[in-house]
């Protein structure tokens, strides 16, 4: 396998690394960048852009994220909490009064990202054609009832978090949430990032811009874990929350579809090169390349606060949560306790490390049936400990 790309000096462990996972876990194309103090120190990237085509990958290669668009979303409720536009402790229905419904009044903009609104499934799940429409899922969300006291534990929000922080999103400015990303983040810091794909980015995905997955899983389909743990048990209960919350859309879109990667999801559809979103967490850090960073010392803190820990009726094993970004931990291990950032099931993982000034982007085109710690980005992040400490 030829990888291509550079590594600064006292960094190539996470070559070798990155190397090793096409030659032992399987990658079949992938990239991944580092930034340490706003400055690119791995640029790496190997394989073929399409996972199962021949084209080579290349600079510039774009992927879909999946979840870890969640932690890129998160960004924009923290931003506007920062500029004084959102109050992170007011009612939901503040701003969207409709979602009061079936008593929901309680429900703060705080537990919409620190996944303890009691709102991750649906009683009536989504089809594709009314997920890829703005108002569907919003409409959907703001019907339902919670399925625990909001505010009184905590739970992953796989598909339903999306609707929610982008409904709050467009009553605050306006805009959706993708619009702003491009107009407030990824514009001025000439990111390779977007949530709702651009059309001209799409043709350009034909001669080689934006990568091909594999065919999607069935609906509810989960991890296959051997042996056998709870985890994979609730996937496979119809009735469980955990299979009922990755159902929300029901069957879910194909991912390689242009109308799916067009539309607007911000809890799974953002892509991204790794360098888009390495770049990104290296922002919320640092200055880059000249421009200050975005989060303040205030907006920092209280995006890596711990707001939720322990037992997830969700995803059945401990989790850890700040305001919209998993915390490091034994579900999603990143550099060290001060790390904050997400990973996506299959393989993407974005994350930054205020104490070391790291900053780090993964994504691939060959998703596995992880959840949160797929073994390709946990060897990639042992391998930036590894250069940390050498």
């Amino acid at each position: 396998m030829d990888v291509h790309g550079t590594v600064a000096e006292g960094f190539e462990p996470v070559r070798d690394a990155f190397v090793r996972n096409f030659a032992v876990l399987g990658d079949r194309g992938a990239a991944v960048a580092v930034y340490r103090d706003g400055r690119k120190v791995v640029d790496l990237w190997g394989g073929t852009r399409d996972v199962d085509g021949t084209e080579p990958w290349e600079r510039g290669t774009a992927q879909i994220m999946r979840s870890a668009t969640k932690g890129v979303a998160a960004a924009v409720p923290l931003l506007l909490h920062q500029r004084g536009e959102l109050d992170l402790d007011a009612p939901v229905g503040e701003y969207w009064p409709e979602f009061k419904a079936r008593g929901k009044d309680r429900v703060l903009v705080r537990h919409v990202l620190n996944h303890r609104a009691g709102l991750p499934v649906l009683d009536r799940p989504l089809t594709p054609e009314e997920a890829l429409e703005p108002s569907k899922g919003p409409e959907a969300v703001a019907a339902q009832a919670p399925v625990w006291a909001p505010g009184t534990d905590h739970g992953y929000h796989a598909l339903t978090y999306g609707w929610m922080l982008d409904e709050l999103v467009r009553r605050v400015t306006g805009h959706g949430t993708g619009e702003w990303i491009a107009s407030e983040i990824a514009g001025p810091l000439g990111l390779d990032l977007w949530l709702g794909l651009p059309a001209e980015e799409e043709a350009a995905g034909r001669t080689g811009r934006v990568g091909r997955i594999e065919a999607p899983e069935p609906a509810g389909a989960g991890p296959r874990l051997r042996p056998k743990r709870a985890v994979t048990e609730a996937y496979d209960d119809p009735s469980s929350l955990t299979r009922r919350a990755f159902a929300a859309i029901t069957p879910f879109p194909d991912q390689n579809d242009p109308a799916y990667r067009a539309a607007t999801l911000p809890a799974t559809n953002g892509i991204a090169t790794a360098d888009g979103l390495a770049r990104f967490y290296a922002s919320l850090i640092g200055e880059v390349d000249g421009i200050s960073r975005l989060f303040t010392p205030e907006t920092l803190a209280a995006a890596r606060k711990e707001e939720s820990a322990g037992p997830d009726r969700i995803l059945v094993i401990n989790t850890r949560f700040g305001l919209g970004h998993m915390l490091h931990g034994s579900a999603s291990p990143f550099l060290s306790p001060g790390s904050f950032g997400h990973p996506g099931r299959g393989g993407p993982l974005g994350f930054a490390d205020p104490e070391s000034g790291i900053a780090l982007g993964y994504v691939t085109n060959g998703f596995r049936k992880t959840v949160t710690a797929d073994p390709r980005a946990q060897a990639l992040v042992r391998a930036v400990r590894a250069a940390q400490s050498s």
